[in-house]
């Protein structure tokens, strides 16, 4: 079932962070990936603020948001390159 959370949490996150970028479609194979990577990025971020993710639903969307915004916009700045 935990599988299945992240999946959601994941495709969730990459489509919000794609869409606030508004450049970027993936799709929703690459919206998982964004965000699940963008989860593992803003686990670190949010602890560097002393900020401590209990696990929730809102508060992991939360955290993959922001890792998904970060790696989106480090992906647009290596393209630009």
């Amino acid at each position: 079932m935990n599988l299945i959370l992240w999946l959601i949490v994941g495709g969730l996150a990459g489509w919000i962070a794609g869409s606030i970028f508004r450049r970027t479609q993936f799709g929703v194979f690459g919206n998982t990936v964004i965000g699940l990577v963008g989860g593992v990025i803003g686990g670190p971020i949010i602890g560097i603020f002393g900020l401590h993710n209990n696990g929730g639903f809102i508060g992991s969307l939360v955290t993959s948001i922001i890792g998904a915004l970060l790696l989106l916009w480090i992906i647009t700045k290596v393209k630009e390159r």
